[in-house]
């Protein structure tokens, strides 16, 4: 079947479907991009690019060749062979799955359905969700999964600023709904991957997603409580986790931080925990780290409050820089950034906040857009605590150091970056 399929169709250009967009085009294939902002569609028609991983002349130079182009137009559904679905899937206020724009792209699909198509979902969700949420809606065109038309799910594996392991050279698992839709949709991928991991179901494709991100999240749990341990001993946590990862064998370093970000690690475990309620099982694990991580902007506030302390200052009126508000180093990705608590933290205590970041000049959030200040030693000097909450690369942590009043490094990165001799600074308040 791969062989037949000349156009594909991608459902939703962020940080998923653009630069799967983009690895499918360099492999030949003519791909059309659908998406409903109709901002994207015009950035990525005029070859420009949105996603940080990806270059402008990396767009333009498939735009040139015919093989990419975007539109908000679903009835072109119609015209693809292949179509893989890459949408949000939020989390409810209630903390519940929210499949709506899955929903939403599974009717798209379903209003332009025809024979022999292949349609991958690759939205993480909770196992289960392609069969009893998208077969149906297709089906209901009276075409059979498996007979008239290919229905998979391959969970996405981006992670946004890896230059080493990028779309084309991550294993992709792939499951279908049947043997032929397996068939088909891992024929088709490894036209552009380089290599396809096939399981028995889409519901196993399903929870090998859950069960990577939970693992993170699980262990990054355990190793904040144990942060949170050695800052009532006195311990330094970063030089106990250095020497733990000396060992060679049954041990996986892990490091503490002001919280979980990004869309999966802090959003897909609630998935599977929502999912095992459902069958009246309780995701014991998951829900306790889950909880363990949602405390870490806390107590990283705290130790803000306890620096100022020190300085016989009130939290109330006091000038607080924050470093760094995307969700890990190097990119532009706010998603679920543990910045924002700490930031709703302070101003509820009446903290005059600002921050800088080089790879976030603007960050909307609640309704109110807040703007990067100029990094600059009157930034600095003329703060009462400065909060190191991403590690930036590009941070002069020796000059940061020197220029604040007093320092919060929630990330060790001026310990790490030698700004201060290794045991010359605290856990956590490393200056003040």
């Amino acid at each position: 079947m791969s062989q037949d399929i000349v156009t594909f169709g991608v459902i939703g250009l962020g940080y998923v479907g653009l630069p799967l967009s983009v690895e499918a085009g360099r492999s030949g294939l003519k791909v059309i991009g659908f998406d409903i902002n109709t901002a994207v569609v015009t950035g990525v028609n005029a070859g420009r690019s949105h996603i940080q991983d990806l270059t402008d002349a990396d767009v333009a130079s498939l735009l040139d060749q015919g093989l990419l182009e975007a539109t908000t137009d679903m009835r072109r559904l119609a015209e693809c062979d292949a179509v893989s679905i890459c949408v949000p899937t939020p989390l409810s206020k209630t903390r519940d799955p929210d499949v709506s724009y899955v929903i939403a792209a599974s009717e798209a699909v379903a209003a332009a359905l025809r024979p022999g198509q292949l349609i991958v979902l690759e939205s993480t969700t909770y196992p289960g969700t392609t069969r009893e949420v998208m077969q149906p809606a297709l089906e209901r065109t009276g075409l059979v999964v498996g007979e008239d038309f290919h229905l998979c799910f391959s969970p996405e594996r981006v992670d946004p600023g890896n230059e080493t392991w990028t779309t084309k050279n991550t294993p992709k698992v792939i499951g279908g709904l049947t043997e032929a839709c397996s068939d088909a949709g891992t024929a088709f991928y490894e036209r552009f991957i380089d290599r396809v991991v096939r399981v028995s179901s889409a519901e196993a494709a399903e929870l090998t997603k859950i069960l990577e991100n939970t693992f993170r999240a699980v262990n990054i749990g355990l190793v904040n409580e144990v942060a949170l341990i050695a800052d009532l001993l006195g311990v330094d946590v970063w030089e106990v986790i250095d020497a733990a990862a000396t060992k060679p064998f049954g041990f996986m370093k892990f490091t503490p931080g002001p919280g979980l970000g990004g869309h999966c690690i802090p959003v897909d475990p609630h998935y599977l925990a929502w999912k095992m309620r459902t069958l009246n099982y309780k995701t014991r694990f998951i829900d306790l780290a889950s909880e363990i991580n949602a405390e870490m902007p806390i107590f990283v506030a705290d130790k803000v409050r306890e620096v100022l302390n020190r300085k016989r200052l009130a939290v109330n009126g006091s000038k607080i820089v924050l470093l760094g508000v995307a969700y890990k180093r190097d990119i532009d990705d706010v998603r679920e950034s543990p910045a924002l608590d700490v930031l709703k933290l302070l101003e509820a205590d009446g903290a005059d906040v600002a921050y800088h970041d080089p790879f976030v000049p603007e960050w909307k959030e609640d309704g109110v857009t807040r703007r990067s200040q100029t990094l600059t030693d009157e930034l600095l000097s003329g703060a009462d605590a400065v909060v190191i909450l991403t590690d930036h690369t590009d941070f002069d942590y020796a000059w940061i150091f020197e220029k604040a009043k007093a320092l919060v490094d929630a990330r060790h990165a001026v310990v790490a970056a030698g700004a201060v001799p290794a045991g010359g600074a605290g856990s956590w308040i490393v200056k003040g």
